[in-house]
C-alpha cells in the first residue's frame, strides 16, 4: 500500500513539473483577434483597445474600458453586412422554401389544377401521369414568369452581387415584380376581405397592400379561377356522358358502365378539337 501512495505522489510531482515547464516555455501568451480585414464588419477606429496595453498610469485609467491586454473586440455601428455564416443559413432556408414559393407565388397553382381537371374530365385515370403534368406545369410557369424573373435578376441579384445595394434593398427590389404579378391576378374582393380581417385600410393601390395580405388573396383568387376553368372544361365531357348513358338505357344495357363506353368518344373529341392546344393556349392567355 505504501508503494502505491509513493507512486501516486511521484506522478503528481511529474505532472506539476510538466506544467511549470510549459509555462516557462510560453512566458507571455496573449489571445488577440486577428487584424481587421476588409470583408469583416467593424473598423479599426471602433475597436475597444482605446489605449495600448500597459499604458495606464493611475487606478482610474485601469478602470476604463480597455481589454486589449487579453482580448480585442471590435463592433459595428450599423455599418456592416450579413456575415458569411448567416448568409449561408439564409440561403439554405430559401432553398428549403423554394418549392412553396414556386407553387404559391407563381402561376403554377392555376396551371396544375386545370391540367388535373382536364385529365379527370377525360376519365383516363393516370394518362398523362403526374410526372408529365408537373413537368408541363413547371415549364409553362417558367414561360409565364420569364419577364418577372428577368426583372428580379437584373434589378436585384446583379446589383446585390456587385455590392451596390444592401440586403434590405435586395429583398424589397426582388419582391416587387412578384407583387406586381400577384396584384394583376388577384380579385379586389379577396384583398378587401383579408384587409377587413386584419383591420387595415386600403387606398386602392398596390403599395397599400401588405405582402402578408397580398399572398393569401392571390392564392384564393388562383383557386377560384382554376375551378372556374375546370368547370368549363367539364361541360362538353358531361354532355357526352349523358348521351352515352341515355343510349345505353334505351338499349336496355344497364349493366354496362356508361363511363367505359364514353371514354373513347371523349378521347376522340379531344383529339379532333386539338384539346391540348386549346386548353394550354387559352390558359396562358388568362395571365395576360
Amino acid at each position: 500500500m505504501g508503494k502505491f501512495f509513493a507512486a501516486k505522489r511521484i506522478s503528481k510531482i511529474i505532472c506539476l513539473l510538466l506544467l511549470v515547464g510549459i509555462f516557462c516555455i510560453i512566458p507571455n501568451s496573449q489571445v488577440k483577434a486577428a487584424e481587421v480585414n476588409s470583408h469583416l464588419t467593424g473598423e479599426s477606429e471602433s475597436r475597444t483597445n482605446i489605449e495600448e496595453p500597459g499604458s495606464a498610469e493611475s487606478a482610474e485609467e485601469l478602470g476604463e474600458l480597455n481589454i486589449a491586454n487579453n482580448l480585442t473586440v471590435s463592433y459595428t455601428d450599423d455599418n456592416g453586412q450579413v456575415n458569411g455564416t448567416l448568409r449561408i443559413l439564409i440561403t439554405l432556408t430559401l432553398i428549403a422554401l423554394a418549392p412553396t414559393l414556386l407553387i404559391m407565388l407563381t402561376s403554377f397553382t392555376r396551371i396544375i389544377i386545370v391540367l388535373h381537371f382536364t385529365r379527370a374530365a377525360l376519365n383516363t385515370q393516370t394518362a398523362p401521369p403526374n410526372q408529365v403534368l408537373i413537368g408541363l406545369a413547371l415549364f409553362l410557369t417558367f414561360f409565364i414568369m420569364r419577364p418577372y424573373i428577368g426583372e428580379i435578376y437584373e434589378e436585384a441579384i446583379v446589383p446585390f452581387d456587385a455590392g451596390e445595394i444592401s440586403q434590405e434593398e435586395f429583398i424589397e427590389t426582388a419582391i416587387d415584380p412578384l407583387r406586381e404579378f400577384m396584384y394583376k391576378q388577384t380579385q379586389t374582393e379577396d384583398v378587401r376581405m383579408f384587409l377587413e380581417i386584419s383591420g387595415e385600410e386600403w387606398d386602392g393601390t398596390l403599395d397599400g397592400i401588405p405582402t402578408s395580405v397580398l399572398v393569401p388573396s392571390f392564392i384564393i383568387s388562383e383557386l377560384r379561377q382554376a375551378f372556374i376553368i375546370g368547370f368549363i372544361i367539364y361541360i362538353p365531357f358531361i354532355v357526352i356522358d349523358m348521351v352515352v348513358a341515355s343510349t345505353l338505357m334505351s338499349m336496355g344495357m344497364m349493366m354496362l358502365p356508361p363511363t367505359t363506353v364514353s371514354m373513347p368518344f371523349k378521347i376522340l373529341l379531344f383529339v379532333l378539337a386539338d384539346g391540348w392546344n386549346l386548353i394550354i393556349v387559352n390558359l396562358i392567355k388568362t395571365f395576360y
